[in-house]
């Protein structure tokens, strides 16, 4: 496993496993997989309604608690000071757990202008030692400004969607340039179509390696924290095993040349869902 130094002093795997969509009664087998291959950071949500799952895997797994890292995010509904307290609290109980590796934004929601005040929220949680370290999730650069100016942490890291069709340099370089590490989602593109692009199989020929490989070895590489999701056992270890080769320089620029700037989620000044 390979680890990156937030800005804070924590340190987090690159890589981890998302459990987006896996329903809650597949999740602790699912989890427990990925603990058995090797993850040790689980992103998981309180909208993704599988919290107990990645619970229940985490107490059966035996592992120490120090070597887990978790992650999980307060949904725009819950947003607010008060609300995200109570909703932080609904996601220990959840998770069974006493405290949490890294609490996320999930969505700014403009709309609403809530994200200031529970982004204070998330500091006290932080100065109480409940949370290890805070962040946000699919904010643009005009909602990481607003952080910088009205609240006293800066976040640790920015999950957002990312892949080799949309590559999202100009938030990296402005994130980069803040301390602030980008953590993909989506990263292999929703749908694999980005998987059967002729520069990815070509590349996967040239390694001997799977076009997700190739994939998750150039977000690595893009020094992004990455966090794939699969149900499928095979494809869960396949994923794991992109440590053992490097992309040359030649490889990564081939890979920058397919950009298409195609974002498969909402656009997080226009997504207001509650």
């Amino acid at each position: 496993m390979q680890y990156v130094t937030l800005n804070n002093g924590i340190s987090m795997p690159q890589l981890g496993f998302g459990v987006w969509k896996i329903d809650n009664e597949k999740t602790a087998s699912i989890v427990d997989k990925a603990f058995k291959v090797g993850y040790r950071s689980i992103d998981t949500a309180s909208a993704y309604g599988n919290e107990q799952g990645v619970g229940e895997a985490i107490a059966q797994s035996g592992l120490p608690r120090e070597e887990l890292f978790i992650t999980t995010k307060v949904w725009n509904g819950d947003q607010g000071y008060n609300q995200t307290l109570a909703a932080f609290n609904k996601s220990m109980e959840a998770l069974k757990l006493d405290y949490i590796d890294l609490y996320l934004i999930h969505w700014p929601t403009p709309k609403y202008d809530n994200y200031v005040d529970t982004y204070k929220a998330l500091e006290t949680l932080y100065h109480e030692g409940r949370v290890k370290s805070i962040g946000v999730s699919n904010f643009n650069q005009e909602h990481l400004e607003r952080i910088f100016a009205e609240c006293d942490i800066k976040p640790v890291v920015n999950q957002v969607e990312c892949h080799p069709y949309f590559q999202q340099a100009e938030l990296k370089s402005f994130c980069n340039q803040h301390d602030i590490y980008i953590e993909s989602y989506s990263p292999l593109d929703r749908g694999n179509v980005v998987l059967k692009d002729t520069v990815i199989t070509e590349l996967a020929n040239k390694h001997n390696k799977t076009p997700a490989q190739i994939i998750l070895r150039w977000h690595l590489q893009e020094n992004c924290i990455v966090i794939p999701k699969s149900e499928t056992p095979s494809r869960i270890e396949e994923n794991f095993s992109v440590f053992d080769f490097e992309l040359s320089a030649s490889d990564m620029k081939q890979i920058t040349g397919i950009n298409r700037n195609e974002r498969r989620g909402s656009e997080p000044s226009e997504n207001n869902a509650r």
